[in-house]
C-alpha cells in the first residue's frame, strides 16, 4: 500500500474520532502487500489478526457522553480564545490555560453528568466591547440556559486591571457569581474584547 494513503487513513481515523481511537501500527501490516516488506524487514505472510466486536450498549453510551463532553469543552476553549482576540489572548494565554480553563472544564463536565438526559450545546458568539459574555451552555430541547460563563474587567484602585472569570447557574436564577479565578492585566486600560 502506498505510504501516503496509509498516512491519510491514520490521520482521518484520528480526526474523525477526535483522538479517542489511536491507530495501532500492527493493523497497517494487514493492509500491506504480501510481497512488500514492512518496517521491521519481515514479510506479513504468517501473521493473523482477528478483531472481535461486541454490541455493548453501556460502552456505547459512555463513549457517546464522553465524546459529547469533549466536544463541548473544545468548543468552549475555541469561543474563549475568540473572545480574547489577537490583543488579549497572547498576553493571558498561559495563565488562562493553566489556572482558569481547567476549572471551567470541570464545571462543564459536572453539568454534562448532571444533565445526561438533555441535549446540551454552547452558544455560538461571544460578546465584544466590554460586555461579559463568553459563552452559555444551554439545553437545546428546552431552549434554556443552564450555565453562563462570563469574564468581567475590573479596575482595582491600587493594583490595576484584572479579568474576573465567573459563571452563573440556572439553579439560583443566574443571580450568584461563582468565581473561577482572576488574571492580572496591567495598570493600563485593556483593549476591547474581540479586538
Amino acid at each position: 500500500m502506498k505510504q501516503w494513503l496509509q498516512r491519510l487513513m491514520i490521520a482521518s481515523v484520528a480526526v474523525l474520532t477526535l483522538g479517542i481511537i489511536t491507530p495501532n501500527h500492527e493493523i497497517w501490516t494487514n493492509f500491506q502487500d504480501k510481497h512488500e516488506p514492512n518496517e521491521s524487514g519481515t514479510h506479513a505472510e504468517g501473521m493473523e489478526y482477528s478483531l472481535e466486536l461486541q454490541d455493548n450498549r453501556n460502552d456505547l453510551l459512555t463513549l457517546d457522553s464522553y465524546t459529547r463532553e469533549q466536544q463541548l469543552v473544545a468548543h468552549a476553549r475555541l469561543l474563549t480564545y475568540e473572545k480574547f482576540g489577537q490583543r488579549i489572548g497572547p498576553v493571558i494565554q498561559n495563565e488562562f490555560d493553566n489556572e482558569i480553563f481547567p476549572r471551567i472544564e470541570a464545571v462543564i463536565q459536572t453539568t454534562v453528568h448532571n444533565a445526561a438526559d438533555r441535549r446540551l450545546a454552547i452558544t455560538e458568539q461571544p460578546s465584544g466591547d466590554y460586555a461579559e459574555k463568553i459563552f452559555h451552555v444551554y439545553d437545546k430541547t428546552a431552549n434554556q440556559d443552564l450555565i453562563k460563563f462570563h469574564v468581567r474587567t475590573e479596575k482595582r484602585p491600587i493594583d490595576g486591571y484584572f479579568y474576573n472569570f465567573h459563571y452563573h447557574t440556572a439553579d439560583d436564577g443566574f443571580v450568584a457569581h461563582h468565581s473561577v479565578g482572576d488574571i492580572y492585566w496591567s495598570k493600563n486600560t485593556p483593549p476591547k474584547w474581540l479586538s
